[in-house]
């Protein structure tokens, strides 16, 4: 669903990093509850909506009733008195005059709101389907038993005052299937006629809006949830050669890690690096180009994402100490916000000062400051590393200056990595393992004259 895209990107996005343990709980449960998964799936994706759920939910919660609340027991006595009208004339008691007249009278009472009505029937008509196919998955959730505290909280969510969410979405979407026999020719003028049938369906529609306006947006919410969760139940079950990371509790660990591989790259072609990286280190990466640096970067921050949301990661062993993450990658100018590349880059680096004095994050920075000359990058690389080290923030630099590199022995947090290149037989060379130290080999003069570019 649209809401449930939403909230998983909201997820993916969010850097939240509280209970991991129950986030793990919840992906691990519904991994196993394949059948289940599908079930709902299959539900949700034969909902064809020509309202979204949040512009739905939004008109619920702001309408206003236009039938008057002393029309609630009209339409009852009403009609009765047309039964008893009715019988009265089969049995020739009163004439016809008689049964027409009353008959007028209820067309009369309806006259005032007819147009209303309609408006009221043409909106509510286009959720009948949707509400209908909504209370399925409701049905689905309610009658499904978890262990998992999170995915309880969540189904929790749809059952309020001792009845069923779905039993009460699926009312709704009965009482507008019964407003729609307005639309029957031959049937409305005797039912609204003799029975006040429009006033009496659309009085009970208001009704429910009344009740369950308050509990309509956590229904909603709760289905998107469990849409959103199903993916990451989805992605545990596909991947069971991953690892559901364990959270350090020794204060130092920040992410240690075997066989720690990037979840995108294909497995016949996957180099895995270990890592081990403690609170308030840095690491400066440095290597020839394709050598491995940014995927290596990437491979960590999608990893820190998986582990946050409570996934299971690519690597053969993961102990980490949640943390948020944050980063400086692909960044680009903007014609149309008049922004150079350079002045995208520094809004971005101010960016990451003003989080990080507020709170603690993992810092990815992949080759800062290339919109100036070197000298001016070289300069302005080491003071804002030395800023972030000052600031105990602990991260990866990827870079290829190597002037950089100098800081190791200004600073005891920062350790030099690197990736190599070699030549053999005449052809680059790729290991794509990360090394301790720095980088002997660059690899742009040989690529240049290999390519007869020079």
């Amino acid at each position: 669903s649209k809401k449930g895209d939403q909230l998983l990107a909201f997820w993916l996005n969010s850097n939240h990093i509280d209970s991991i343990g129950e986030k793990q709980d919840s992906v691990r449960e519904l991994a196993e509850k394949t059948e289940w998964r599908h079930h709902y799936k299959a539900i949700a994706e034969i909902i064809e909506t020509e309202i979204e759920s949040d512009k739905l939910v939004n008109w619920i919660q702001g309408y206003s009733r236009f039938i008057p609340k002393f029309y609630k027991y009209l339409p009852v006595v009403f009609s009765c008195i047309s039964v008893l009208t009715i019988a009265s004339y089969t049995l020739s008691y009163i004439s016809g005059y008689a049964l027409a007249g009353w008959f007028g009278i209820g067309l009369a009472i309806r006259v005032p709101y007819i147009k209303k009505i309609t408006r009221f029937y043409n909106l509510t008509s286009k959720a009948e389907a949707t509400f209908a196919q909504y209370a399925q998955l409701l049905n689905s959730i309610e009658n499904e038993a978890f262990n998992s505290p999170g995915l309880n909280s969540e189904k929790e969510q749809v059952i309020s005052s001792g009845e069923l969410a779905s039993t009460r979405l699926a009312c709704f979407a009965k009482l507008i299937s019964f407003l729609g026999n307005r639309n029957n020719i031959l049937m409305a003028p005797l039912i609204n006629g003799f029975f006040l049938w429009d006033i009496h369906h659309t009085f009970r529609i208001e009704q429910w809006l009344e009740e369950c306006k308050d509990d309509c947006a956590s229904w909603f919410t709760t289905i998107a949830f469990f849409d959103a969760m199903n993916s990451f139940g989805n992605f545990a079950y596909n991947h069971p050669d991953y690892i559901f990371p364990e959270v350090s509790t020794d204060g130092t660990t920040q992410i240690q890690s075997t066989d720690l591989g990037h979840p995108m790259i294909k497995a016949q072609s996957l180099v895995k690096n270990d890592l081990r990286i403690n609170r308030t280190d840095f690491f400066i990466i440095t290597g020839a180009n394709m050598a491995g640096k940014s995927t290596f970067l990437r491979t960590v921050a999608v990893n820190l994402v998986l582990a946050n949301n409570g996934l299971p990661v690519c690597a053969k062993s993961f102990t980490y100490t949640p943390i948020k993450l944050i980063s400086s990658m692909r960044t680009t100018d903007s014609l149309t916000k008049d922004e150079s590349y350079f002045f995208s880059e520094l809004k971005r680096l101010k960016c990451i000062v003003d989080h990080i004095a507020n709170d603690d994050y993992f810092i990815i920075l992949d080759e800062i400051l290339k919109g100036t000359n070197s000298k001016d990058k070289a300069e302005g690389s080491k003071q804002f590393v030395e800023r972030l080290v000052r600031s105990q923030s602990t991260g990866l630099i990827a870079t290829h200056d190597l002037s950089l590199c100098t800081l190791e022995t200004k600073l005891p947090a920062v350790s030099n990595y690197y990736f190599d290149a070699e030549i053999v037989n005449d052809e680059l060379h790729f290991d794509y393992r990360l090394k301790a130290g720095i980088c002997p080999n660059m690899n742009a003069s040989f690529l240049m004259k290999k390519m007869n570019i020079v």
